[in-house]
């Protein structure tokens, strides 16, 4: 299993790649300090300018029913944070 800041930094990476810079990305302190099994991830702030421009790359991905079915699989394994 890979470390939490290791999937903050693929997260960073695969945003970039898509033009996204999300200035505050980072594992949120509390959650990765402690116990638990699954740190927080915290997406932090960043300006309009960004949020609008990763709402543009989100709505361009393709969203089919298999995505959906996946999601819906993930969140009942408890593996997706709702």
């Amino acid at each position: 299993m890979r470390s939490t800041e290791e999937i903050v930094e693929s997260l960073r990476e695969a945003l970039a790649g898509v033009g996204v810079v999300l200035p505050s990305l980072g594992v949120d302190p509390v959650t990765g300090a402690s116990d638990e099994p699954f740190a927080l991830v915290d997406l932090g702030r960043c300006n309009v300018r960004t949020a609008e421009h990763l709402t543009d790359v989100l709505r361009l991905l393709p969203v089919g029913e298999a995505l959906r079915a996946r999601v819906r699989q993930l969140n009942r394994e408890g593996r997706c944070i709702s």
